[in-house]
């Protein structure tokens, strides 16, 4: 069962009215497209996902709620063509839920969870050429330790990869549980006791195989450029890469360039166009019924100029 995070938080800050145009940049099983399309009677909601399991679901759940909806089956990094292909140019609300959903964790075969054993994948969307499996299989040494590191901050990268790279020359790797093992014969029994091994090491492939973070980036400035004067964007990430992502976004796009700081006016054309609302972490309530929702955070930005 997937479990919606920051649900309540997010709904209040994307402010939405009973006309709004909102983008759920990541719909998948409608949690928040659900709520959204509730409040919106007269408006109209674009949710993008490129899973289509998750496609399936949510537009079972939606169709019971309203008409005013349409699912983009695409990356949100294409957020800018999409609307545009459909007349629209500018929005009043965005959200982006970025954890992985529980349905896709759950689900053995997608290969995301450490949990299950399942052949290597991790792909969100499943026409995807790149999966877990040519990761692990293909990338050089020095290319597995960098995503370690960068991805995973994995501070084992190295002996991890070098382990990878010694199994599979012996022969292929093709499941989860084969590369939790290898990750567990890595590193030192302390670290196994501390968290899961395999957690960064899994997180890390699966940036990788989605190309996450640049397509984050990309979609994020292009989400502020659609937003109307009074709209807003709310983002929920799961770990410090995304965060730190949207932090500075948020800082580039909602502040003063330093130069004009000692003016004793700052002209209205050099005035920052967004202002950071704020950002919220779950309460003890939501971590302890839903343990994915402990590392969440939700931060805020709204357009206050054109």
């Amino acid at each position: 069962m997937h479990i919606s995070v920051l649900l309540e938080e997010s709904i209040k800050y994307l402010n939405l009215k009973n006309d709004s145009i909102v983008v759920d940049m990541t719909l998948g099983y409608g949690g928040h497209s659900s709520e959204i399309l509730k409040r919106i009677k007269r408006g109209y909601l674009f949710a993008f996902d490129q899973d289509t399991d998750a496609i399936k679901a949510s537009e079972l759940k939606l169709s019971k709620i309203s008409d005013n909806y349409e699912i983009i089956n695409s990356n949100f990094v294409n957020l800018k063509r999409e609307l545009a292909d459909r007349g629209i140019e500018k929005v009043n609300s965005i959200l982006f839920d970025l954890g992985v959903s529980s349905p896709q964790l759950d689900t053995r075969d997608r290969g995301f969870s450490f949990h299950n054993d399942a052949k290597l994948d991790m792909r969100m969307d499943q026409n995807n050429k790149l999966s877990a499996h040519v990761v692990v299989n293909n990338y050089s040494y020095e290319q597995l330790v960098d995503i370690f590191y960068k991805y995973g901050e994995e501070k084992y990268a190295s002996s991890i990869a070098k382990k990878i790279i010694k199994v599979r020359s012996e022969k292929e790797i093709y499941s989860t549980n084969e590369l939790v093992e290898i990750i567990k014969s890595s590193v030192p029994e302390k670290y196994k006791r501390d968290k899961h091994p395999a957690r960064k090491v899994f997180q890390a492939i699966r940036i990788e195989v989605n190309n996450e973070l640049e397509v984050f980036e990309k979609a994020l400035i292009d989400s502020l450029d659609l937003l109307e004067v009074g709209g807003r964007i709310c983002v929920i990430t799961f770990h410090s890469l995304e965060d730190k992502i949207c932090k500075k976004v948020f800082k580039d796009y909602s502040s003063v360039d330093k130069h004009l700081l000692k003016l004793p006016i700052i002209p209205e054309e050099y005035q920052a166009k967004y202002k950071i609302i704020g950002q919220v972490s779950p309460n003890i309530k939501e971590v302890e019924m839903n343990k994915r929702a402990r590392s969440a955070k939700l931060r805020v930005i709204e357009r206050i100029k054109e």
